[in-house]
């Protein structure tokens, strides 16, 4: 991309954000920050303990995700995070106005059971529904792409850098 955007990995738990997010940043050439570590340790602990977040939790995060992603503006990065709202994506946007994102997505029955495969995460796949029903899909007016998260994580990231060449090219075609 010629442009260093700053490109949010986002989508419900298990897709792949911690996987597709640092090996999209590589093939960017530009820094990875995972998303989780964003939040405060309150958040954890009840996500932890299979209690969904609430809006009130997630807006310092948001806050704390978007002010990475402000400083990077102009010299690019990646950063996951679930953004399932689109008023999440709004506090993003507002934030740093040139986000971009790559909306992991894919069958639920393959999203439970790569969750139910990974070690050490805090998320229960027992909050997956939850996700779900919170998801909000980019809209027609929001910079981003959607990307299927069947196939192996270089297959995905590969997936993600064409759409992203893609809705660059075509977003230069509409400025002109």
């Amino acid at each position: 991309m010629s442009t260093p955007h700053v490109v949010v990995v986002m989508g419900v738990a298990g897709t792949g954000k911690t996987t597709i997010g640092p090996l999209l940043a590589a093939r960017l050439g530009v820094p990875y920050a995972e998303g989780d570590d964003f939040h405060p340790p309150a958040n954890i602990a009840k996500m932890s303990a299979g209690i969904p977040l609430d809006d009130a939790d997630r807006w310092p995060w948001l806050d704390a995700i978007g002010g990475w992603a402000h400083e990077r503006a102009g010299l690019g990065g990646v950063v996951s995070s679930s953004a399932l709202k689109r008023a999440y994506r709004d506090r993003l946007r507002a934030a740093a106005p040139g986000i971009v994102f790559v909306h992991l997505t894919g069958d639920r029955g393959l999203i439970e059971e790569r969750m139910a495969h990974r070690q050490g995460h805090f998320m229960p796949t027992a909050l997956l529904d939850s996700q779900f029903a919170t998801l909000q899909p980019l809209e027609p007016d929001e910079p981003g792409v959607a990307v299927d998260v069947s196939g192996s994580p270089e297959e995905i990231t590969a997936r993600a850098v064409s759409a992203l060449r893609d809705l660059e090219r075509s977003s230069a075609r509409s400025s002109q």
